[in-house]
């Protein structure tokens, strides 16, 4: 569908100011959650950590992320998203800048529980902003540069975690002590410019001129109309219980174990070459994810080009299975090229996922919904590394958790099989494109009951997603 031109500008505009304000975002945000890794040695001999007690660690932040997201998603619709993602940000950089006094396993615990509690709702804060301020057709591509965000994170945080760990002994603080405090602080002065120039909605953003803020406006309600009025009453609670609803949770937590157990566990296998120092292990850890960006990048234009998000994820979920299944097999070197190949899988199957439940839920349930797979997805996060160091105290060796992720990734490219729906929203486009052809009276307006344009007799344009075309 072609936009008017004042909507485009208006896109062009979104695409330079909010987008890379995500993006710098989410570069802190995924920084904080997953610095952990380049930790892990130092930390645990200095706090007294067994492999699996660092698993468990590293896994409860994402128990008390599942367990206060919809609260705050909830929150965020009452206060505002300029007002709730500034209060994120600050809380998160605080918690995160405590992480370099940690003196024990309860205190280890304990901070990485509040720092799930403080980083919670982020991300379906900013999934929701982007449903709210840009046309489906364009929300693919920016959700992709929001999530490479996270890859960015894990190129960056190699080589400057490498980097801060090599300050050992500065002032008497270990190296540990300063990646989490100088990292912790960036997040704090992050979260002030967030304030400043983050506007709480389309009607606000004062850098849009009124034509610009009337043709988005229209563009998206008539979006969400489509997708929302089939049913005058919704129950977002009924919503969120639909089958549909159970095989999205599944789709991501399975996303979330394959990724996170990489990203935590991709320093220590690193490590295992031998005769690396810090910084050295931290510049080969960004090679896999610069491989990922890109990946990122493509897969998200081609999936917004196609239309049709089921192949290209099913694709990628397929491509990351293969990269951990090899990982096992061959040398450490060999093994840093598999784990290449599983982060251009896993890494970009994560926003080409979204796009699909950002297209399928009404309007009016997106937030607790998002959420909803977003909390539970994120459990992912607590079973990867938690089994990841059971596995390792278990049998000294992570190929029993490379061979658990190969599972993973394979049931859950099957999984998406049987998503129904998975293109963008074709009804929507279809109708602004072929109405003024269709067979009726000039002037009779386009119901929401009336035929989508190219579908059976009688198909109604539905709440949930109706068996299509993926």
């Amino acid at each position: 569908m072609e936009h008017p031109p004042a909507v485009r500008s208006a896109i062009r505009k979104i695409f330079r100011r909010v987008v890379p304000l995500f993006f710098v975002m989410f570069v802190a945000n995924y920084m904080d959650r997953v610095n952990l890794g380049f930790a892990q040695d130092e930390l645990r001999a200095d706090v007294g950590l067994s492999a699996a007690a660092f698993g468990l660690g590293a896994g409860v932040f994402f128990l008390a992320y599942a367990l206060f997201e919809v609260p705050s998603a909830l929150l965020m619709e009452r206060f505002g998203a300029k007002v709730w993602l500034t209060r994120i940000m600050i809380s998160w950089g605080v918690v995160a800048t405590a992480m370099a006094f940690v003196d024990s396993a309860g205190m280890f615990y304990a901070l990485r529980f509040l720092l799930g509690v403080a980083e919670a709702g982020f991300f379906p804060a900013v999934i929701l902003y982007l449903t709210r301020w840009l046309p489906d057709s364009h929300r693919g591509r920016a959700t992709s540069v929001f999530l490479m965000g996270s890859g960015t994170a894990t190129v960056v945080v190699g080589p400057v975690s490498g980097a801060l760990m090599e300050m050992h002994g500065v002032w008497g603080h270990a190296g540990w002590q300063w990646m989490f405090f100088v990292e912790g602080v960036f997040s704090v002065v992050l979260g002030f410019v967030v304030h400043r120039f983050l506007d709480s909605g389309v009607d606000t953003a004062d850098w849009l001129t009124t034509e610009e803020k009337r043709g988005l406006a229209e563009v998206i309600d008539a979006e969400q109309e489509a997708r929302g009025t089939a049913r005058s009453r919704v129950s977002r609670w009924r919503l969120l219980a639909d089958p549909q609803m159970l095989l999205f949770l599944w789709i991501y937590f399975a996303i979330n174990v394959a990724l996170y157990a990489v990203t935590f566990w991709l320093p220590s296998i690193v490590a295992d070459i031998g005769g690396l120092s810090s910084f050295q292990v931290g510049l080969l850890t960004a090679v896999p994810w610069l491989c990922a960006i890109a990946s990122v990048h493509v897969s998200g234009r081609v999936s917004d080009r196609v239309g049709k998000r089921r192949p290209v994820l099913v694709t990628l979920l397929v491509l990351g299975g293969c990269g951990t299944l090899l990982a096992v097999f061959v040398s450490p070197w060999a093994g840093l090229g598999a784990l290449c190949l599983a982060a251009v899988g896993f890494k970009p199957a994560s926003p080409i996922f979204w796009t699909i439940p950002q297209s399928c839920l009404d309007a009016r349930a997106a937030a607790p919904g998002i959420a909803l797979i977003n909390s539970i997805g994120n459990l992912g996060g607590f079973v990867a590394p938690t089994a990841f160091g059971v596995i390792e105290d278990a049998t000294g060796s992570t190929r029993g958790g490379l061979v658990g992720l190969t599972v993973v990734g394979f049931l859950a490219a099957l999984s998406v099989l049987l998503v129904r729906g998975g293109g963008r929203n074709d009804r929507v486009r279809t109708r602004s494109a072929r109405t003024p052809k269709a067979p009726k009276t000039p002037g009779t307006p386009v119901r929401a009951t009336d035929p989508v344009p190219g579908a059976g007799p009688g198909t109604a344009r539905p709440t949930l997603p109706s068996p299509a075309t993926g």
